[in-house]
């Protein structure tokens, strides 16, 4: 080839980005030049190649009188066809925890973290975890529309590290018209005591086994968690205690002496425990009876204290099995129906002798 701008010309043996490429000159030397300045010259069929000798294009010679500018072609494969929903045109995004093993989850599984694009927009995100105050990014990249990604595996060795975590993502469509969406940056606090939990990993919209899945955001509304430390909620309670003191007048109560006060102790199930997720009947009421227990152990030293345990009516289950424990275990207790103007049928009273 020749150059059209100056003297001299070479033997084209590479590329250099999408509009130069390199020749090597009569000395040896290899120098850059635009294409657009470049013309095929010879007798025979010139070739264009790459650093590893490829033939990239191929031209029959020309007179220089008719020499025409190099031609570089670059195959580019389409973009696969965006399918779009019309409940995609509002961002669903979630972050997924699955285990690996789950059958070893207690002994030490390993987990895999997936994130969850349920909308029309690609998304650049940036997922980072907290740790000294300082931020740690864990995956950074382009997420397509509809799509889910895995994003690493990990061990419970760090999960301590995963308590709390950030996702900053901003959303986009590519070659088209779309809805503005404002660039979000939403923190979570991670739960890790749930990862020990087979019964925490649900079915779900997503994948075909059981996953820990945390909203990021929800029909376009971000994710607002309390990150409020303990001492500040203490603080807080504290002080609106002491303004509702100072704010009017009280009455003079007389405190009873527990000695003589009863004691009265819910065992609905739903009093004693927030979750009873996974848990069976015979779990549930063996958890009862232990709450019974640990009552009865902490009064024992108060002679004459009343104990009312409502049970409800039910079908009277947990009624026998606090009976048939007071009869086998506390023989020197005495015990009977409590008041049915203030329970009904639905609660045992226990006096300690």
């Amino acid at each position: 080839m020749r150059f059209l701008n100056t003297t001299g010309g070479g033997v084209v043996r590479g590329l250099k980005g999408k509009d130069q490429v390199i020749v090597e000159d009569e000395d040896g030397f290899e120098v850059p030049a635009l294409m657009r300045e470049c013309v095929v010259v010879g007798e025979r069929e010139a070739q264009i190649r790459s650093s590893n000798s490829s033939p990239l294009v191929s031209k029959p010679a020309v007179s220089p009188e008719s020499a025409e500018k190099v031609i570089i072609t670059k195959t580019v494969e389409p973009e696969a066809k965006i399918v779009e929903t019309s409940e995609g045109e509002r961002l669903n995004i979630y972050l997924a925890f699955l285990p690996v093993e789950p059958e070893k989850l207690l002994q030490g599984s390993n987990y895999e973290a997936y994130f969850v694009n349920d909308s029309n927009y690609f998304l650049y995100i940036n997922y980072m975890n907290c740790e000294n105050s300082s931020w740690t990014s864990r995956y950074n990249g382009l997420i397509e529309p509809n799509t889910k990604i895995f994003m690493e595996e990990f061990g419970k060795d760090e999960l301590n590290s995963l308590e709390r975590v950030c996702v900053q993502m901003i959303a986009f469509k590519k070659k088209k018209a779309y809805s503005l969406k404002n660039a979000i940056s939403v923190e979570l606090r991670i739960d890790t005591v749930k990862f020990y939990k087979l019964h925490c990993f649900m079915e779900n919209d997503y994948f075909d086994e059981n996953a820990l899945l945390y909203p990021v955001v929800r029909q376009d509304v971000p994710e607002r968690e309390m990150l409020v430390s303990v001492i500040e909620l203490q603080d807080a309670m504290l002080q609106k205690k002491k303004e509702d003191r100072r704010s009017k007048p009280q009455p003079i109560v007389h405190k009873k002496s527990n000695d003589s006060a009863t004691v009265e102790v819910d065992l609905h199930i739903d009093k004693l425990l927030d979750n009873t997720h996974g848990l069976s009947s015979g779990d549930m009421l063996n958890y009862q009876l232990d709450k019974v227990r640990e009552v009865l152990a902490k009064y024992a030293d108060h002679k004459g204290q009343k104990i009312v345990f409502i049970h409800g009516k039910g079908e009277g289950v947990l009624r026998k099995a606090i009976e048939s424990e007071l009869k086998t275990k506390y023989k020197t207790y005495y015990f009977q129906d409590a008041s049915f103007r203030e329970y009904g049928f639905g609660a045992t009273m226990v006096i300690i002798k």
